[in-house]
């Protein structure tokens, strides 16, 4: 093993976001947004550098990739217009050649899209959620989910709530009324005219449909993890999808906490005990490849019979997650630490 050949070698990791060039020339640890990241790094004995990716210069950034022991990937699914198919690509191919990647493509496909919502519903953070393959399975089956009460519809993948929509059937009427959660009023559509908007997204994937939380206007509860262990929770007011003007002027930046605080314990024995073992058991993740900083967004669903709350899961994200809770650094870097010894 390296570490036997090597004992004073020290790990090394590059920390990779989207740039341009000017941006590559100039990032440095001290002016990264993960200023933070790279001093709990430090502190356990990790180097770490900044990586800039753009496909303009993706052959510089896979040699610089290919220098280090690691890489960990902050960049989402779609950003200005562009996806992540090439950087994909990249990462794959370092990673096939020993360069330990966190979060790796093929655990984003397995968990951080919306899908995962479909292959986990069965859980204790389920709800009844369906997923369309065709814009004609959506368009016969939808009706019938419509008339039961409205319902979200979601792009496989995306971010910043593009692709998520409120729909629901109006009274003595063929038309149904949407909701974009990038926007704030609703239109009228008809279910044809609605599908036909959300062809797109069957493109490239498929379409997730969950029940609408009614109580959504109360707040969205976002739990942090890194690896397998709680790092931190964040909660706020949101307007998206949230038809209410009064409720919507309650929305307001997202507040963050430790994961000791004692208002979501319940969450964070859910999460650490049950939960995240159900999921990588479901989803055929080993527990060392999860990502190193992941997090669950969870709406409040009906309460239960001794008066807590339940938690209905809305999505899993991975690809980019920052910002998180200031507690959350140090337990990222402990989990570098360990992937990297395991590895090394």
């Amino acid at each position: 093993m390296d570490t036997e050949r090597h004992p004073s070698h020290q790990h090394t990791v590059a920390i990779l976001s989207r740039g341009d060039a000017a941006a590559r020339r100039d990032a440095t640890a001290q002016n990264s947004r993960f200023a933070q990241l790279f001093e709990a790094l430090a502190a356990v004995g990790i180097a770490a550098r900044p990586a800039i990716y753009d496909e303009s210069f993706a052959e510089d950034v896979r040699e610089q990739l290919l220098g280090v022991d690691g890489v960990l990937v902050w960049v989402n699914p779609i950003q200005d217009g562009r996806d992540r198919a090439g950087l994909d690509a990249l990462l794959r191919d370092v990673a096939a050649r020993g360069v330990w990647v966190s979060a790796h493509p093929d655990v984003i496909l397995k968990m951080g899209t919306k899908e995962v919502l479909y292959r986990t519903r069965s859980m204790g953070w389920g709800s009844d959620t369906t997923l369309y393959q065709t814009a004609a399975a959506m368009r016969a089956e939808l009706p019938t989910r419509l008339a039961a009460g409205p319902r979200v519809i979601k792009r496989n993948r995306g971010n910043g709530g593009q692709g998520v929509w409120k729909v629901e059937k109006l009274p003595a009427s063929p038309m149904i009324k949407v909701l974009d959660a990038t926007r704030d009023g609703s239109e009228e559509l008809t279910l044809d005219d609605f599908v036909r908007r959300c062809a797109e997204y069957f493109e490239n994937g498929s379409v997730i449909d969950q029940p609408f939380q009614p109580r959504l206007s109360e707040g969205v509860l976002r739990c942090y993890m890194a690896g397998d262990r709680c790092a931190g929770f964040g909660y706020h007011k949101v307007k998206a999808l949230v038809d209410s003007p009064a409720a919507r002027s309650e929305a307001g930046p997202r507040l963050y906490a430790s994961n000791a605080d004692p208002r979501f314990q319940r969450l964070r024995r859910l999460m650490e005990d049950e939960w995240t073992p159900q999921l990588t058991s479901l989803l055929d993740i080993a527990q060392l490849d999860l990502p190193v900083i992941w997090d669950a967004d969870f709406m409040l669903g009906p309460v239960r019979p001794d008066g807590t709350d339940s938690y209905v899961l809305g999505e899993i994200n991975v690809s980019s997650v920052h910002p998180y809770p200031d507690e959350a650094p140090a337990e990222i870097a402990v989990r570098v630490a360990d992937r990297l010894r395991r590895k090394l």
